[in-house]
């Protein structure tokens, strides 16, 4: 992914709110090479808890790399791991974490059953 000059804070490098828009494209794109998506016209996924470590500013310009891996598979919700690193050295870390997605049901909002879709593209 590139990083873009108007992601970039007063201090020239990327802004600390970008990360998580890096991370949510990441976990877009992988959504739609699951079948159905993990959401339908009666649930859907939401952002219940996001942790980051920014471990070195990224500076433009730049391509970074965001990985992305199963921490937890729960009955309700998935744990992603993320690594966003140098899209030239993947020795370089700028950030690491987790982000907590909770499907939902759409109608009533509590939480539903992690669609099978998802658990499978999970699991193999």
């Amino acid at each position: 992914m590139p990083v873009r000059w108007r992601d970039l804070d007063a201090f020239n490098h990327v802004n600390n709110s970008k990360y998580l828009s890096y991370l949510e494209e990441a976990r877009l794109q992988w959504m739609i090479g699951v079948p159905g998506k993990g959401l339908d016209d009666h649930v859907a996924p939401v952002v219940a808890a996001a942790q980051l470590n920014y471990r070195r500013p990224i500076a433009w310009p730049a391509q970074v790399v965001i990985e992305l891996f199963v921490e937890r598979l729960g009955n309700t919700s998935l744990t992603i791991g993320h690594r966003i690193v140098d899209g030239a050295d993947g020795n370089v870390l700028y950030c690491d974490g987790h982000v907590v997605m909770v499907w939902i049901d759409r109608d009533s909002g509590a939480a539903a059953p992690l669609p099978a879709e998802v658990r499978e593209a999970c699991s193999g």
